[in-house]
């Protein structure tokens, strides 16, 4: 059993996962899941100590394999970051949107972070404690017609984080929602220029692009139980973007 409190950090190897495993592992024994790239998992794992784990978190086999190997390995889960999500293949209006990618978007954005809580809830139930956070995305409230499958998704799974907050507060597991707004990473690569030009142009309140240790330095404020007075607290990263002004 680990003598440090256990995290799980879902979709680890690149973009805000890893700024959050890089940010958690300097106190935490880090399970950190990866689905594609060994090498950037690899790579994680040289830099911080992390134990790494391939996990789809579309699937339900790949899900209990996590949770199985986290209580063998470490015996205790103190914290579960649901971090793990994908972009469409395509960008396409609506109109012209398929079917085959919204069951990819909701499979791997709203119902494998959904399962994957219920099986950590579960155990953190018989420990008596625990923190969930969900990644969510200021796209859960702002339409984008050409890709709203992703708007979709990241929409259930803030009500997801809600659910979830209100079923395990009482029994002492805090569960919160954050949601990044426009962080460099490289599911946004294609169209950083355009959102470069929007930000100088006031798009954001703070005039500038949010970076992955933006998310990880409010994880690390849960992780620290800076905010256990807060459950389902709604946590924008965002520059700003949430507010409305006239």
């Amino acid at each position: 059993m680990s003598t440090r409190p256990v995290a799980v950090v879902t979709g680890a190897s690149r973009g805000i996962g890893r700024g959050i495993a890089v940010e958690l592992a300097a106190t935490h024994a880090v399970v950190a899941t990866y689905k594609g790239s060994l090498d950037a998992a690899e790579s994680l794992r040289r830099d911080t100590g992390c134990e790494i784990f391939r996990c789809d978190v579309s699937s339900d086999a790949d899900r209990s394999a996590l949770i199985e190997f986290t209580r063998t390995r470490l015996g205790r889960l103190d914290l579960l970051v649901n971090n793990a999500g994908i972009a469409p293949r395509r960008r396409l209006d609506v109109l012209e949107a398929t079917g085959d990618s919204f069951d990819e978007l909701i499979a791997t954005n709203l119902r494998g972070p959904h399962f994957l809580t219920q099986l950590a809830a579960r155990w953190m139930l018989e420990q008596g404690s625990g923190r969930i956070v969900f990644v969510t995305s200021i796209s859960s409230y702002t339409a984008s017609v050409n890709r709203a499958e992703y708007c979709i998704s990241k929409a259930g799974l803030s009500m997801s984080a809600l659910v979830y907050a209100q079923r395990l507060a009482p029994h002492g597991i805090k569960v919160f929602e954050i949601r990044p707004g426009i962080i460099r990473t490289d599911m946004i690569a294609a169209v950083e220029k355009s959102y470069d030009e929007k930000i100088a142009g006031g798009l954001l309140p703070q005039r500038r692009m949010g970076e992955t240790t933006d998310v990880a330095r409010v994880v690390r404020a849960i992780a620290d139980g800076l905010l256990d007075y807060s459950a389902g607290q709604v946590l924008n990263v965002d520059g700003g973007f949430h507010m409305r002004g006239l």
